[in-house]
């Protein structure tokens, strides 16, 4: 099989014989542990062909393995066609990671330190074990990619926290400062872009559909420097930039060039790496990582989790205030989107999952503060839906058809808050089967949606109440059931998860985070729900402090596919009342042929 991935593997495999190399480990990411890299980066795809956004890529002499989880099984064996490679499973019973992998197969393993964090080549390193080398080649596809594009550099505005919510800049810096006072750090380097993003109060774009601006971030006592791709002086696009930078400088901080972060870490830029660094190894890359190790000597770095994680996962009165209006504003373009769509099909008029992506898309962009997408838009009828993360083929793409389900995951940045969404939405007549999986989905989402659970809690105590439905008929899925969102930042966010697998971090008030449990069936179709849901306080006991969630998505659930007979009372009673607060919040504010619609659609089982 010949196909130009097929080449590039073959021209990397000439590199290795060149240099003496076992085996090349391309990462999955960028220079800051990003989820959704730059074009730049997205060196997995341009290699093998792999399109989605978790993947690393292994090769050797004689073998191309590409290691993901179970939201890309499907889509990785047909595209992994195109290389004859094969499909390594990560977080199933008997996975085997990377290091693991290639413990005793390869000796010498070329990384580009750049694109892997510190951890991950630590891992490698000691699975390589005595005589084992990990090669640091950074950007070493770059002779090999010849047309490979540049680092972006977007638009930067500031956030004005009075008018949409959250803490000033300068309050942050000086939370971070006691932090770093408290634990005896002279400095901390931040290297994660939604963490620098928050600290700053600043927004680009230089990530499709995250709001951020690739860059670097040292605090220390005495100063802030920002390591930032800086536009043209005069370049009129980018005015409000440097607007931006003014209003940055005015608050202390100082603006370097991106590529100026290593001469920027001394204190005296003259190469004097004094005091204490501060560094979170499972966002920075090896390459800094190696550079400030040497610089500041034995001792001078310290490794350990970013406090800025945790402090920006826990939304604000005012940020949550905001919210709850976004939500409202969303709910709206939802159920717009889902009364034309229905009445489309109805009328027997063709719509593709292209174009139900892009009404929905459009009807968001009407709402004041919009700023895009949160991400690329799941638009998925009957089989295609079987694909978690399915991308949607804009050249051939399906017709709806007036059956079976239909399955749309979307979400919106605003300034005021970040959303995300699923409807599985029948489209005319079910399968039996299509009704009953659709059911103890929605089971799952409710049970976990009523959960009260003590402070202290961590989402991996209490995952199985949104599985157990599922695991009683004997099924399951493959993702999480919840990750963190951010305030107008990334639609998946930490330190909190709700899934199975070990997270000790504590659910706390103020934590917004997503309730999704599904069921996939391939070549047939997949079932998805999902309502954000913020942990709040639930009052105290003589056994301690207690805690729920506070649904915030409101958009109706459809009724139609439900077998009645399989929800319980409670479940029920939830359901009426969802549904009930969805139509009470939302017709209003929509067109009349519209709000009669909701009102049907929210009746009461």
């Amino acid at each position: 099989m010949t196909t130009k991935y097929a080449d590039r593997v073959a021209q990397l495999r000439e590199m290795m014989a060149r240099n003496g190399w076992d085996a090349v480990v391309i990462g999955g990411s960028d220079p800051h542990s990003s989820e959704y890299p730059a074009p730049r980066w997205r060196q997995v795809e341009w290699l093998i062909g792999f399109t989605a956004e978790a993947g690393d890529v292994v090769i050797t002499e004689d073998h191309v393995g590409l290691w993901t989880d179970s939201r890309y099984f499907i889509q990785a064996e047909a595209q992994l066609k195109a290389t004859e490679g094969e499909l390594h499973k990560t977080r199933v019973p008997g996975a085997v990671s990377i290091p693991e992998w290639l413990s005793g197969k390869a000796k010498i393993v070329a990384v580009d330190g750049i694109c892997q964090n510190v951890d991950s080549v630590r891992e490698l390193a000691d699975a390589l074990g005595e005589g084992g080398v990990v090669v640091d080649v950074p950007d070493l596809l770059e002779e090999l990619w010849r047309d490979r594009p540049a680092c972006p550099v977007t638009p930067i505005t500031t956030l004005d926290v009075e008018c949409f919510g959250g803490i000033p800049r300068s309050e942050k810096v000086q939370w971070l400062r006691s932090w770093m006072q408290e634990k005896g750090y002279d400095k901390v380097l931040l290297s994660s872009l939604d963490e620098i993003a928050w600290l700053l109060n600043v927004r680009g774009a230089d990530i499709d559909y995250n709001p951020l601006v690739i860059s670097y971030l040292v605090v220390s006592q005495g100063y802030i420097r920002w390591f930032v791709k800086k536009p043209g002086l005069y370049e009129s696009d980018y005015a409000d930039t440097w607007d931006s930078f003014e209003e940055l400088e005015a608050d202390g901080v100082q603006l370097w060039s991106y590529d100026e972060v290593f001469s920027g870490l001394s204190d005296d830029c003259d190469g004097e790496f004094a005091g204490t660094l501060f560094v979170d190894p499972s966002t920075l890359n090896s390459h800094i990582y190696e550079f400030v190790r040497k610089s500041f000597g034995e001792g001078g770095v310290i490794c350990g989790v970013s406090p800025v994680i945790l402090a920006k996962a826990v939304k604000t009165e005012s940020e949550i205030g905001h919210l709850r209006q976004t939500f409202i504003e969303d709910g709206v373009a939802m159920e717009k989107f889902l009364f034309w769509l229905e009445t489309e099909v109805a009328s027997g008029r063709t719509v593709t999952e292209w174009e139900a992506s892009e009404k929905l898309t459009s009807l968001r962009a009407e709402i004041p503060g919009h700023r895009g997408n949160s991400f690329e838009n799941i638009s998925a009828y009957g089989p295609s839906a079987a694909l978690p993360h399915y991308v949607i083929d804009r050249d051939d793409p399906v017709a709806i058809e007036p059956r079976g389900l239909y399955l749309v995951d979307s979400g919106g940045q605003y300034l005021t808050g970040t959303t995300d969404i699923t409807r599985t939405i029948p489209m005319g007549e079910c399968t039996d089967l299509e009704k009953e999986d659709y059911t103890l989905v929605l089971k799952g989402m409710i049970d976990l949606s009523m959960a009260v659970f003590p402070r202290g809690t961590a989402g991996c105590q209490i995952d199985a109440l949104a599985r157990m439905p599922l695991w009683k008929a004997r099924r399951n899925f493959g993702h999480g059931t919840g990750h963190g969102v951010g305030y107008y930042l990334c639609v998946h966010e930490g330190p909190q998860s709700i899934r199975y697998q070990y997270n000790p971090q504590p659910l706390l008030p103020g934590m917004l985070t997503s309730n999704e449990p599904a069921l996939y069936r391939e070549g047939m179709h997949g079932v998805r729900h999902e309502n954000l849901v913020l942990c709040r306080e639930a009052g105290t006991s003589e056994f301690g402090e207690w805690l729920d969630f506070e649904t915030m998505t409101l958009c109706h659930i459809d009724t139609s596919a439900i077998l009645v007979e399989l929800l319980d009372n409670q479940e029920k009673a939830w359901l009426n009342s969802y549904n009930e607060r969805v139509y009470r919040e939302i017709s209003p504010l929509l067109p009349e042929d519209a709000a009669l619609w909701l009102r049907k659609k929210t009746m009461p089982l």
